[in-house]
């Protein structure tokens, strides 16, 4: 039976990128001069680390983070902005972690979603990624773009489909 997994992952080499992007660009940037800037990004941890001089500053590179993303085809659904918080050092720090895998509450609705379509496709959830198996990978392809059309606040990738 043809099956298809529904995952959330992220490409950290690109999101490595992204951020060494960035780091180029502030060095280059006016409103940058003379100001610390620090961007730190921990793979393990899978959080980026942001400390700058004021709060402008940090929606600045967030929004520079978020272009080099976009440009880079890293969904920017998938980093997920702390609070942002004032230093001792009179500047401003935020971190950023990186979403992977489908919340369980989103698993939890895309199978709803299949399940309320009557058709023969079955959903299953499995840890942090959701299978969907089907009588023939026509059904499959129709529930998967029904599922790009929703918005479940994590990107969704499809892999590992098998006829």
């Amino acid at each position: 039976m043809p099956s298809v997994d529904v995952v959330s992952r992220v490409d950290l080499q690109a999101l490595d990128n992204a951020i060494n992007n960035v780091k180029r660009e502030i060095a280059t940037r006016y409103d940058f001069k003379n100001v610390s800037t620090e961007i730190t990004f921990d793979r393990k941890a899978k959080s980026i680390h942001i400390a700058t001089g004021d709060d402008w500053k940090v929606k600045a590179v967030m929004e520079m983070l978020t272009g080099q993303c976009n440009r880079l085809k890293v969904d920017p659904k998938c980093l997920d902005a702390k609070e942002m918080e004032s230093t001792s050092s009179g500047t401003v720090k935020i971190d950023i972690l990186v979403r992977e895998g489908i919340p369980r509450d989103a698993g939890q609705k895309i199978v709803k979603l299949v399940k309320g379509l009557k058709n023969r496709v079955q959903p299953a959830i499995q840890d942090d990624q959701v299978r969907l198996t089907g009588k023939n990978i026509d059904d499959l392809q129709e529930i998967m773009a029904l599922l790009r059309e929703q918005d479940y606040g994590v990107p969704l990738q499809f892999v590992n489909m098998k006829s």
